[in-house]
């Protein structure tokens, strides 16, 4: 439709660029490591799986030690992971989701919730701690406004004073939490129901806990690796896309490495078995590719800075905090996109905060807050897909049931940008 409307309504044309913009999305590097990494996922977890190292955590974590007895625990486990790991939003909810889910079926917790909380804190945590592939970008976002002249001083100073305003992603961490040592259920997540994770055929017994353990250890500590090296030694300027996907390469080398030459499974049954668990998420890629597609549409249309427009024209002083805030949410759940929704909204809301004597600081607060919102309300979201592909749950499912949550952030965030913008 997107394209329909760009293309005039010419129905052959449309059909025309439809096909151009697959080969160009297809052309474009970081969005060929991105599928790749989604597919690589489905092969580590299969290899994990098949190992036994599962069982073997679940074993030594509720038998030998007691870390986790209860539907509580083993959600609040996957939330701390979700925290301590800041590196990168997808690998923050994929190792969240699982190392947490083995747990959540142990007691029959549903795996929405679990999405719940592995979306939850990948994305927030990700836009407050910016020792990242986020930071990069928001500096380098910041740093045009400078160069440009729009605004004055350093774009590090900028963006930590902007950090600061990032309610919603302050307000999502505590609503999450809350309602895990809580057990709030509102909404859909009342009606979530555990549905037990299909087992495999070939699934071996409990074997050492460092089948699991090692690769995960090794996602993490490789992502921090090549971000150091493709950012040519500055972790903030590292490529996201290429990091997860050089991450994801070296993990499968590291488990065919350890896996093998400790009898856990010979090398004909790691192919396989990796060539299975790939082909299971070979749908999930294929989503993400559709929603960059419409991503893409939708910033050819210049909806966002329609929106702007708009707003600006009859805004007042008061109200420049939230209203940004809002578009910014509505953005990113239109494209699927936090980062999009920055490279949209920075540079049409830091003019619109120096032109009306506002806040600089808060206005790029309000970008970052409603970029993660949208983004994490979205169902075209990387993050959202890939969070309900680490729990096992339906995209839709997750979200229906973590909207409601969202939500409530989200009013606590506008309203904290309204006061905020008024003081």
């Amino acid at each position: 439709m997107g394209l329909f409307i760009l293309n005039d309504f010419t129905f052959m044309a449309t059909l025309q660029n439809t096909y151009e913009l697959f080969i160009s999305l297809l052309s474009t590097p970081w969005i060929l490591k991105t599928l790749g990494f989604a597919i690589l996922v489905g092969s580590v977890m299969a290899l994990i799986e098949k190992s036994g190292g599962i069982e073997g955590f679940v074993a030594y974590i509720v038998e030998q030690k007691s870390f986790v007895s209860s539907e509580r625990s083993s959600l609040i486990l996957s939330y701390i992971i979700g925290v301590v790991i800041f590196i990168e939003s997808s690998i923050t909810a994929l190792i969240s989701g699982a190392v947490g889910r083995p747990l959540c079926d142990k007691y029959k917790v549903s795996h929405a919730k679990l999405a719940f909380v592995c979306d939850s804190t990948s994305a927030p945590i990700s836009s407050l701690i910016v020792l990242n592939g986020w930071g990069a970008l928001l500096l380098g976002l910041i740093a045009t406004q400078i160069s440009s002249g729009m605004i004055e001083g350093e774009s590090v100073a900028i963006l930590i004073d902007a950090v600061m305003y990032n309610f919603y992603a302050m307000s999502a961490l505590i609503v999450t939490f809350l309602s895990i040592y809580f057990s709030v259920d509102i909404g859909a997540m009342k009606d979530a129901k555990y549905v037990p994770s299909p087992k495999s055929d070939t699934i071996q017994e409990a074997s050492s806990m460092y089948y699991m353990l090692l690769p995960i250890f090794s996602m993490i500590a490789f992502a921090f690796i090549f971000l150091y090296l493709t950012g040519d030694g500055d972790i903030l300027k590292g490529s996201g896309s290429s990091s997860i996907f050089y991450t994801m390469i070296v993990t499968l080398t590291l488990m065919l490495l350890y896996y093998v030459p400790t009898k856990n499974m010979r090398l004909g049954v790691w192919a396989k078995t990796a060539v299975s668990g790939a082909k299971k998420l070979f749908p999930i890629a294929l989503i993400l590719l559709f929603a960059f597609a419409i991503g893409k549409i939708t910033g050819e249309l210049k909806t966002g800075l329609y929106l702007a427009s708009l707003a600006s024209e009859t805004l007042s002083v008061y109200l420049l905090g939230g209203v940004i805030f809002l578009l910014s949410s509505v953005i990113a759940f239109s494209t699927g996109t936090s980062w999009g929704t920055f490279s949209i909204m920075i540079p049409v809301a830091v003019p619109m905060a120096v032109a009306m004597d506002a806040d600089v600081a808060l206005c790029i607060g309000a970008v970052i807050s409603g970029g993660v919102f949208g983004d994490h309300c979205s169902p075209i979201s990387d993050t959202t897909i890939i969070s309900s592909m680490a729990a096992d749950c339906e995209v839709i499912e997750h979200v229906q049931t973590q909207l409601p949550y969202a939500l409530i952030s989200g009013v606590i965030a506008l309203v904290l940008f309204i006061i905020l913008s008024i003081v």
